[in-house]
């Protein structure tokens, strides 16, 4: 008797953990990774892009000052990268791709406006 216990309690844990692993593994098959320019000039516009990706579905977004890029790691089934660019761009900021609003840019922070064209000094 204990010795057919002892088998189910192997077989229910065997079959727990291989449908954990299916879980881990099917979470990680739409994950996917991107990064492209993203103009700013102050840690105000750090903050806004990323708080600005901090969404369910996207799992880390970091924009460099230095670099002028934003790295992200996503879920390609909820977003496309160019949903990631007018995420961006709503709140102000010009990607590679595509320009933000004139009216947004304008109403940013003075130290935040990186068009020099633009730039209100």
């Amino acid at each position: 008797m204990k010795n057919n216990k002892n088998k189910w309690i192997f077989l229910l844990g065997f079959i727990i953990l291989s449908i954990s692993s299916c879980a881990l593994f099917q979470g990680n098959k739409n994950k996917a990774t991107t990064s492209f320019t993203v103009y700013g000039s102050c840690e105000m516009c750090k903050e806004r892009i990323e708080t600005a990706l901090d969404r369910k579905g996207i799992q880390t977004a970091y924009w460099s000052l230095e670099d002028q890029k934003v790295f992200i790691t996503y879920q390609s089934d909820i977003f496309t990268e160019e949903q990631l660019h007018n995420i961006v761009a709503m709140v102000g900021h010009d990607t590679d791709k595509v320009k933000a609003d004139k009216i947004v840019y304008q109403n940013l922070p003075g130290c935040c406006h990186y068009r020099k064209e633009e730039a209100e000094w």
